[in-house]
């Protein structure tokens, strides 16, 4: 697991060469940051899922400062958050919704229906006022959605990180018994 982390994700470094990341320097020195291990890894995922759910271009930013605040993998946190996009956004705010009536017991609403037509024009706006109607369940079911994603997420990380580890020493042992 780790060695497919190092081959896609920007080292220290260079990212501490960044003339743009100066002001910031020294925050991003903290080792625990850059360390690819089971614990900073889940982590940075469970960030990422987190923030991801964050409107509008806040995502990465809070992303970046909870890592920093948490010390945990900060480029697997960032890269995370890219699983919501203008595709997987609607669909991750309409499953919040619904899950925001369940925990309000708030009755459902054809909210597919209404869905508005989004011009190029004021395609931001009318999505915006649409997202607005939507009201307290979506302002309850992000954060659930949000938190819910994340442990699931942390888990899953801890699971598959444990999997490749005992993956790797049966095929060890294996090779050992076969030499003897």
């Amino acid at each position: 697991m780790r060695k497919f982390f190092l081959t896609r994700l920007p080292g220290r470094d260079g990212v501490l060469q960044n003339r743009w990341l100066q002001p910031v320097r020294h925050w991003l020195q903290h080792p625990n940051l850059w360390h690819l291990n089971r614990h900073s890894v889940a982590g940075g995922v469970a960030l990422g899922l987190f923030c991801g759910l964050i409107p509008g271009p806040l995502q990465m930013l809070g992303a970046a400062f909870l890592a920093m605040w948490l010390r945990v993998n900060l480029p697997v946190a960032l890269a995370t958050t890219l699983y919501t996009n203008p595709f997987t956004i609607v669909p991750l705010y309409l499953l919040a919704h619904r899950i925001g009536l369940l925990v309000t017991g708030a009755p459902v609403q054809g909210l597919i229906e209404e869905f508005p037509e989004l011009s190029w024009k004021d395609g931001f706006e009318q999505l915006w006022q649409w997202v607005v109607t939507l009201g307290e369940p979506l302002l309850i079911g992000l954060p659930v959605l949000a938190i819910g994603l994340a442990v699931i997420g942390y888990f899953a990380v801890r699971f598959a990180w444990r999997s490749a580890v005992q993956w790797k020493w049966y095929q060890r042992s294996k090779r050992h018994t076969e030499h003897h």
